[in-house]
């Protein structure tokens, strides 16, 4: 079959945004770059997508060869195109994000890969465009956490109400003032509450909740009212 005239290979990459949640602090995970340029600089996880491979496969790939998962929550955010963009060729880049619960896979990194947790707010420059792509996830989360239980998939199946508020509160980077949390998430009929207690705060414990995904279905709209409101 004949090639188009006149054109130009463009690479196509894909990079992955990886978040997890250990309980008490959201985290982004990253890697020290591999090749050159900027080796040893640190990185979003990607690479090029092979010959017979379509983008949410390369995705996966990509996860998959890092922390060893699959079946988790990854959606496409965006495509990087800006022709400067990598200082050897031109290279398009779609971005993805997942969501992880730290604890339940952190055994699982490949140590084949300098990675490492950080703090959203210690996370290092990172090469490229990857700290504007981190910036639009973000943005992106936000929006989708007020519509869907995403941000459960950063959690265990089952967590306490301290947790839960915690991550909010950072996802949104704004204060949630306890009582009203906990009444409007007691009322919305959304969490079962579960016989167990976790103890390792206190003496007294915070009991357990797990996530009614059947009735979030009927109340699609009901996160909307755990957001923070910025303070003016």
């Amino acid at each position: 079959m004949a090639k188009y005239l006149n054109q130009k290979p463009v690479l196509v990459a894909v990079d992955c945004i990886i978040f997890g949640y250990d309980g008490d602090q959201l985290k982004l995970l990253v890697i020290k770059r591999a090749i050159e340029p900027v080796k040893d600089q640190w990185s979003l996880m990607g690479g090029f997508i092979s010959e017979n491979e379509d983008l949410d496969g390369a995705a996966k790939r990509i996860l998959l060869e890092l922390t060893g998962l699959h079946d988790v929550y990854l959606e496409q955010l965006h495509t990087y195109g800006r022709p400067d963009r990598d200082p050897i060729e031109r290279t398009v880049s779609v971005v993805y994000f997942a969501l992880i619960d730290i604890n339940k896979y952190s055994k699982q990194i490949n140590d084949q890969y300098h990675a490492e947790w950080f703090k959203l707010k210690e996370v290092p420059a990172l090469i490229f465009d990857h700290n504007e792509m981190v910036k639009a996830a973000m943005a992106k989360i936000r929006y989708q956490a007020a519509l869907h239980p995403i941000l459960f998939e950063l959690l265990p199946k089952k967590f306490t109400i301290p947790q839960l508020q915690a991550l909010y509160e950072q996802v949104y980077d704004s204060p949630i003032d306890n009582r009203n949390f906990i009444r409007k998430i007691t009322a919305s009929g959304l969490l079962i509450k579960q016989t167990e207690k976790d103890k390792s705060s206190s003496r007294r414990g915070a009991f357990y909740f797990k996530l009614d995904r059947n009735k979030h279905k009927a109340q699609f709209q009901s996160f909307l009212n755990f957001i923070p409101r910025p303070e003016k």
